[in-house]
Order: structure tokens, then sequence, then C-alpha cells
């Protein structure tokens, strides 16, 4: 199949949805490129646990509130995957599934988008892969050494999988804390971190958090004091599961290790500890295999931007992939304001 639109959007996920809300709104014909056999993005791949860190009236996308969940301060990760099918459906956005993208390539005035399942020429491509399929795992040393079990939070499900074993927790960003949290009370844990965990404040969750990285942004862009963003105020939003397990002593962080052995992991002072299972909270790198044949990486994997505009390819956006493409912009509340710059400038663009 060989298919035009005015813009191709890659990726199903919360970030397309909103940039498709945008692009319908000023009509732009496009199209919605999707890797995943059914909606929900990576919504539909966490671990069982998994809460929002706001309520559901602050977590929703552009034009429809997220109902909130009977019973739920906090939705659950299945709650989410129903509200972005209904938000799906309810906009009648032209998703194509599962589609998967090998290559944009510049094609002329155009730019060419490669699938399985064809090609489509395009006037502008909004790039919204996310992160979750590239798991990042540090190169400590030993890693092929360890006998037992390693799951990255990719992976890891519930505490069903490692009830009763040595587990080790690596990561004190939010994934290691709750993950942590949530085997504190099955498993005999250890939760290491690079640095002592950093608490945000009790009451503090992702509305504060959105609004602090707005307000960092609109800081920058008028050339005043960088406020330092959400980093400044911690690394750990205390949900009502891992306050539980700190209030209780659960959560008490060791260092990082510095090599892993056949039985476990060893310190730098020389102390071992036995594991029968590591699980690696260390995060995500952008997906952005698919852009590669227009040759735009910068530093550290990112695509140089300004705003989600790709500098060096203005037919490029890319959407949802963090902060350096929009404040808070992967997040199910703070992807709406990127969305609809991106939808704007390439409206601009192709008229």
């Amino acid at each position: 199949m060989s298919a035009p639109a005015d813009v191709v959007v890659i990726g199903g996920g919360q970030a397309g949805l909103a940039a498709g809300y945008h692009l319908r709104r000023l009509g732009l014909d496009f199209v919605i490129l999707d890797g995943q056999e059914s909606p929900g993005g990576a919504w539909r791949h966490t671990w069982d646990s998994l809460r929002l860190f706001s309520p559901a009236a602050y977590s929703s996308l552009p034009g429809r509130l997220m109902p909130p969940q009977p019973g739920e301060t906090y939705p659950d990760a299945a709650h989410v995957v129903s509200y972005l099918t209904d938000y799906e459906q309810r906009y009648g956005l032209p998703v194509h599934r599962p589609v998967r993208v090998t290559g944009v390539h510049r094609d002329g005035e155009l730019l060419r988008v490669e699938t399985d399942s064809g090609t489509w020429r395009t006037g502008a491509v909004i790039s919204a892969t996310g992160t979750w399929s590239r798991p990042f795992v540090p190169a400590v040393p030993g890693r092929t050494e360890f006998r037992g079990l390693q799951l990255h939070t990719v992976e890891y499900r519930g505490p069903r999988d490692v009830a009763g074993q040595k587990v080790i927790v690596v990561g004190g960003g939010n994934s290691g804390a709750q993950i942590a949290a949530d085997l504190a009370y099955d498993a005999h844990l250890t939760w290491v971190t690079l640095r002592e965990p950093r608490y945000l404040a009790d009451d503090i969750d992702g509305r504060a958090l959105f609004d602090h990285a707005t307000a960092r942004r609109r800081a920058l862009d008028e050339g005043r004091t960088d406020t330092g963003g959400v980093a400044s105020l911690g690394d750990v939003v205390a949900v009502p599961p891992v306050r539980a397990a700190r209030d209780a002593g659960l959560l008490k962080a060791q260092p990082m290790f510095t090599r892993l052995t056949a039985s476990g992991v060893e310190w730098s002072d020389g102390m071992t500890g036995d594991a029968d299972a590591i699980i690696w909270c260390t995060g995500f790198r952008p997906a952005l295999s698919h852009l590669a044949p227009l040759g735009l990486r910068g530093p550290r994997g990112h695509i140089p931007t300004t705003g989600t505009r790709a500098v060096g390819e203005p037919r490029l956006h890319l959407l949802g992939y963090g902060d350096w493409t929009g404040p808070a912009s992967a997040t199910l509340i703070g992807v709406g304001r990127p969305a609809r710059e991106a939808a704007r400038q390439i409206a601009d663009l192709l008229r």
C-alpha cells in the first residue's frame, strides 16, 4: 500500500492521540500509525499495582476529562487504558494498527514513511513513540555472571513472581520506589540507589509537578532564572503505597553496588549480598530508530529541537519524550499543550 496524508503521526499512545485531537480540530488529513495490537500504548504493559500520580481529573488529554475510577483516588493502569480506548473512539481518530514503522526518509518536498504495511508520503511527521520500548540497563561489571533472574521495569508484573525470594531493586526514581514498596511485604528486599532517595513532600502529586514544570518553561522562555524544574523538588512522588512502606520502615535504601557476582552483588567496601533476582528500575531511552535515515541524532541520543520541531528537519516534530520536547510532555496532563503547538506549526507549514 502507498498512501498520501498531510501528516503522519507515529505512535498511538497518549502523545499520538493528543496530536490527533489537535490535527483534527485544524482540519488536517492525517493518519496515526501504531505498533500495538490494541489501544492503550505503554499503559497496557505496566506492573499490576501501578497508579497515576494524580487524580483522574488532573490526568486528562485535551478535550475529554478522564472519569474517576470508582473507589480509587489515583487510577490504575487498566483505567488509563480504558480511557485512551474511549478517547480514540470518541474522536474517531484514524489509527492504523498494528503497523511498525521501519524508517522515515526525505523524498523531495515530502517525507516518506516506510512501514511493514506499506508506504505513506506526507508533508509532515509527528514522532510520538515514547520510551517504553527502549529500556536501559547500565553496564555494571559482572552482569553476565549473575545466575539469578534479571528483570527490567518493563518485565516486572508483581510480587507473585519473586515472593519469598531475595530481591534487589535498583533505582531511586519513582519506578524503583514503587516496585520496592510493592515487594517490601512479600520478598526479602534490598533497595539500591545511586544517592539517598529524595521524597517530594507528601502533599505533592502530578498536578503540582505539572504546574512547576510549566512555570520553569515560562521562566526560561522569558529569560528569567532557571527554577530547576521538577528535579529540584525531589525524585520520588510519595504515592500512598510508597508512603506506607516508607513510614513502616521498609524502604531503607543502600548505596549502589560496584559489581554483580554469580550469586548476588558486591559493594566497594568488599561487602556482599546474595540475590535470587535483580530488578533494574533504571529508566529508558527515546525510541527513535525509525528516524535514523534523517541523520538528526545529537548528544545523548536526542534530536535537537526548538519546542517540538526538529532543528535539522522542520517537517518533523517530536512529542512526548520528556521535557526536551515540552514541559511534562511525557505525562497525560502535560502532553496536550506541546501537541497543540506542534499541530499549529504543522498547519502553518503546510499552508
